[in-house]
């Protein structure tokens, strides 16, 4: 085992490198892509601190993503990525933005990527990296032309699948050796991600922590939520009616979840008495959160807003540099490795 920091962070380098050289990058540390703060200026943040910055497309036109983009490469000479929403009605026009931008790495999220669309991603010359809530899907994905895999846990914030990032790396970690895999979900310390890179993990994904970053965007009041909050703070919303479907979002309690919660069950009442029918009783209840999170990240409303964050928020304990970020996870990771040998 390592005995001095130089050693240990040569091993540190060997147990993550496989997702350096898959990225091109210095650290296996990807930027989770979240909509609104994950533009031009924490991407190219990322990048320039040896990680690797992702543009969250999110709901973004083409022409704003090439806009994006364009931007993104005049801050950063570093390799980065785009995260690409599966169900984006422009999806096959944004890939090819992605293309003729030479991006390497396209992430596609938010759904299983059809056939078409990982054919053009891999013929454009391009990465392709997937999310896998299961081992039988992360198979079927790698089969399908998935270069590498992110396992989210529900610790993570925003959307959230039901499963942990501990359940999903025992699950899947010892038994997908095929394509690199990114672990993602609750991470803020270099320790818990040495743990998972000595599971067999080529990586990690974090993205509450840069939220919180100087480069980061957001909103002054977003961040001091974030600094505020304790992991308990940051719940799923919860849904009322299971006629009614809710997408499971993690964010900070506050008066807008309050809000939600009467909202949703007004709305069902609505239903039940024959005002509404079934189909605009859920299209009132999806549509209460539309531009929740544009009002807590650019306007500062994080009272009604939405503000999304995982349950590593109650390590945020205030706004630093993304490089100073990395440098402590670094560090951390470090330190552990020599502390087994004494060092």
């Amino acid at each position: 085992m390592p005995h001095n920091r130089e050693s240990a962070r040569a091993e540190l380098d060997r147990l993550w490198s496989r997702g350096t050289a898959f990225l091109g990058c210095e650290v296996a540390i990807l930027g989770g892509a979240m909509s609104w703060v994950s533009e031009r200026h924490l991407v190219a943040a990322i990048s320039n601190a040896g990680g690797f910055g992702v543009i969250a497309c999110g709901a973004m036109t083409p022409e704003l993503l090439e806009r994006e983009i364009a931007g993104t490469q005049a801050l950063t000479s570093k390799p980065f990525g785009v995260n690409l929403i599966t169900m984006h009605p422009r999806l096959d026009d944004l890939v090819q933005v992605c293309i003729n931008a030479k991006v390497g790495h396209i992430v596609l999220a938010g759904g299983v990527p059809g056939g078409q669309t990982i054919r053009a991603v891999k013929d454009g010359g391009a990465k392709l990296i997937a999310f896998t809530p299961a081992l039988s899907l992360g198979k079927r994905l790698v089969r399908s032309g998935a270069d590498a895999l992110v396992i989210e846990g529900s610790e993570a914030g925003g959307h959230i699948g039901p499963v942990s990032l501990t359940v999903l790396a025992q699950e899947i970690l010892p038994h997908l050796r095929e394509v690199p895999i990114f672990v993602a979900g609750g991470l803020a310390r270099g320790e818990a991600i040495l743990a998972y890179l000595e599971m067999g993990a080529s990586g990690a994904q974090l993205g509450t922590l840069f939220a919180a970053t100087t480069e980061s965007i957001a909103h002054p009041n977003f961040k001091k939520a974030f600094v505020r909050a304790n992991a308990r703070d940051a719940i799923p919303s919860v849904q009322l009616d299971e006629q009614f479907p809710v997408i499971p979002v993690r964010g900070l309690v506050n008066e807008g979840t309050k809000r939600f919660l009467r909202h949703q069950a007004e709305t069902a009442a609505k239903f039940h008495a024959g005002e509404l029918d079934k189909e605009a009783a859920q299209l009132a209840i999806e549509h209460f959160w539309a531009g929740a999170l544009r009002r807590a990240v650019i306007e500062g409303d994080v009272e009604t807003g939405s503000v999304m964050a995982g349950q590593s928020v109650g390590m945020v304990t205030g706004e630093k540099t993304t490089a100073q970020v990395i440098a402590d996870l670094i560090e951390q990771a470090t330190t552990a490795l020599m502390a087994r040998s004494g060092g």
